[in-house]
């Protein structure tokens, strides 16, 4: 017996209707997820909405990263979306290829978002609009870490050859947190960026 059939043995990599507990768990991480997005968000807006209330402690937000930032991100999801299409198909160095794009492009973020962090003129202890920007992007930036690491890891399994077109439900799985966290960011680009300018 070869070292990848023991070795697919031991992991949960069925066909997607064998991975329930897989794909139970991962709703469940992003239900929790999104709920502590939801609560965040829902005290950003409570307090944008306070009336006298200074919120902005600049002028408005500048778009000149956060914007280049989001196609990033969209990109990468779609990228990984074709990935896993392709690997349907039994292309595996699609897959690979869409993988690899997409920890690329997710570092990219990552660090086009730190450079947004050091560019501010406020921190985290200034006030409550500081406390709550960096706070809500902060524990984003800990999910696309999150699942850069994922995707790390799928890709090196799948360079190892264990997924196929019928026993890829990993990938999905790991597929799905990733465009979660992509939908999660549009809803903080939304709240901190163009939200301010529709006021």
């Amino acid at each position: 017996m070869s070292e990848a059939s023991l070795f697919r043995k031991q992991l949960p990599v069925g066909s997607i209707g064998h991975c329930a507990s897989g794909w139970w768990g991962m709703l469940a991480l992003i239900a929790t997820e999104s709920a502590l997005f939801a609560y965040l968000l829902f005290s950003y807006f409570y307090l944008a909405t306070q009336p006298k209330t200074i919120w902005l402690p600049e002028a408005m937000p500048s778009l000149s990263l956060a914007l280049p930032n989001t196609f990033i991100l969209i990109a990468s999801s779609l990228i990984l979306w074709r990935g896993e299409r392709a690997m349907r198909r039994g292309q595996e160095w699609r897959l690979l290829l869409a993988i690899g794009l997409a920890v690329i492009l997710g570092i990219i973020f990552l660090f086009i978002q730190v450079q947004e962090w050091h560019a501010k003129t406020f921190s985290i202890t200034d006030h409550a609009y500081g406390s709550l920007y960096f706070t809500i992007t902060g524990f984003h930036m800990l999910r696309v870490l999150g699942g850069i690491l994922m995707l790390a890891v799928l890709f090196i399994w799948t360079a190892l050859g264990y997924f196929n077109a019928a026993r890829h439900a990993p990938i999905a799985i790991g597929a799905i947190y990733w465009h979660f966290v992509d939908i999660a960011w549009l809803a903080v680009f939304s709240a901190f960026y163009l939200y301010p300018y529709l006021r």
